[in-house]
């Protein structure tokens, strides 16, 4: 009997490249040939590289620069070509390639691609386990696909709807849905994770938790969609070293809901602190954060270094930075001073000897301040300008504030994260006894969140003494 469940629209891609690295070599042409229930339709074209067709490359697909010079370049098409591909099973032979370069080409342009991916290669291994060989000769030759134009991105895309349609043929259509759905998304879980635990995660912002043997954390991430994030580390497995040895060591997942995006960035950096996980590297405790301290010196404008025992971001005036230790602070400093043609030694990063010059000046980095030949005065703004962008941002509130987002409200107060509460008990009670530690990584959130929220998002909250 045959199946009343439909296919998925599916795009059966071809593309021919000036190479086989997708960060280097670029797409000379592009076939996208789409099998609805009811239709068949068809789009291809030229794609200019903008870089060198080898002559190999060139003798295999028949495509020369003259061919391409004035075609439109992957950026001009982009919108055209996602919206061939989107919302359709993304169907190629030996995918990975294909489908590495498109996606890397869309990433370029700042484009996330993430369809769902099925291999033709896997596919015919998958039905045609007896057979040694699987590549696409093999295939025109196994099941006496007709070639119309062999290493042609559209030619090679008809070549796979021949199959498609041999396989359909052979195995009904009850046994090709179910082979979609064994080799995209399913078939890319690790066998240890349980496709139901998948399915329970909804696809709503929040924090993921991936433990590793004995409920160790392993990594934590955000996403405003997270059972789609979740996957996604799974479909790139086979590519990306990182990715892979991820999946081998998912044991678990757990994951906490949030009322949105900010929410989701405040709890991902708390829980990673809290919990330490092994793969992730990124956030640090801010133990040992510093920063410089622009102070007058009988006019003189010098950077002192503020320790974290003295140090109050937020409250204290003239404060640049912020590091993770003095060692990273020197080296910024030291940085700004030879860009911007800085004393060194009028900055105090090097010893006086006898009043002479530093040695900046001697190797014509320095604009001569130390020896009179600059105004201290012009050496004082040329420092403030250059740590202008460092500046770390006052508190711009008389007290705590809650931030509206959905059914929470997260508070905060002078850069810190307090908590988020759902009622006006928990609101009062983290406003009143909420205490936390200054945190480098809460502060980048939040500056940037903040200069986004609407007005009437924020809510302003009395502090108790």
């Amino acid at each position: 009997m045959a199946s009343s469940k439909a296919y998925p629209p599916l795009a059966f891609v071809d593309i021919e490249t000036t190479g086989s690295n997708f960060e280097r070599d670029r797409i000379t042409e592009i076939a996208v040939k789409t099998l609805y229930e009811d239709r068949v339709e068809v789009w291809e074209s030229l794609l200019n590289p903008q870089v060198f067709i080898p002559n190999n490359i060139q003798q295999l697909t028949g495509i020369s620069p003259q061919m391409v010079q004035n075609q439109p370049e992957f950026s001009e098409l982009a919108k055209e070509i996602y919206s061939q591909l989107e919302d359709k099973v993304f169907v190629a032979h030996n995918a990975r390639f294909d489908y590495g370069f498109i996606k890397a080409s869309f990433k370029r342009l700042g484009i996330d691609f993430k369809p769902r991916v099925l291999c033709t290669v896997k596919l015919s291994r998958h039905l045609f386990p007896e057979q040694k060989r699987h590549n696409l000769d093999t295939l025109i030759q196994v099941h006496d696909l007709k070639v119309s134009s062999r290493h042609r991105a559209l030619g090679d895309a008809e070549l796979l709807h021949q199959f498609w349609q041999v396989c359909e043929a052979r195995f009904g259509k009850e046994k090709l849905l179910s082979a979609i759905d064994a080799l995209t998304a399913n078939a890319s879980l690790p066998s240890h994770i349980d496709k139901d635990l998948i399915n329970q995660i909804p696809d709503k912002p929040g924090v993921y938790i991936f433990y590793a043997e004995n409920k160790a954390p392993l990594y934590i991430g955000k996403s405003i969609n997270m059972r789609t994030r979740v996957l996604s580390h799974f479909h790139s497995n086979l590519s990306n070293r990182k990715e892979m040895k991820l999946a081998l060591q998912v044991k678990d997942i757990d994951w906490i809901e949030t009322s949105g995006e900010m929410g989701a960035l405040l709890l991902e950096s708390q829980l990673i602190k809290e919990r330490l996980p092994a793969l992730n590297i990124k956030l640090r405790r801010s133990k040992d954060l510093c920063a410089w301290q622009l102070q007058d010196h009988d006019g003189v404008m010098t950077p002192v270094l503020v320790s974290h025992r003295d140090l109050q971001p937020g409250v204290q005036e003239n404060l640049y930075g912020l590091f993770y230790s003095k060692r990273e602070a020197h080296q910024c400093l030291q940085s700004l001073a030879k860009r911007h043609r800085l004393c060194e030694l009028t900055l105090g990063l090097e010893k006086s000897v006898d009043k002479k010059a530093c040695f900046g000046y001697h190797v014509k980095q320095c604009n001569g301040v130390c020896v009179g030949q600059e105004e201290v005065k012009l050496h004082n703004l040329r420092l403030m300008t250059a740590l202008e962008a460092f500046k770390v941002k006052i508190w711009p509130y008389p007290g705590p504030i809650a931030i509206v987002e959905g059914e929470a409200m997260h508070v905060v107060d002078r850069w810190c994260y307090l908590g988020s509460a759902i009622n006006e008990a928990e609101l009062y009670e983290l406003a009143t006894e909420g205490e936390a530690e200054f945190d480098l990584d809460i502060y980048k959130i939040l500056k940037k969140q903040l200069s986004s929220i609407p007005n009437h998002q924020i809510v302003a909250l009395a502090r108790t003494q």
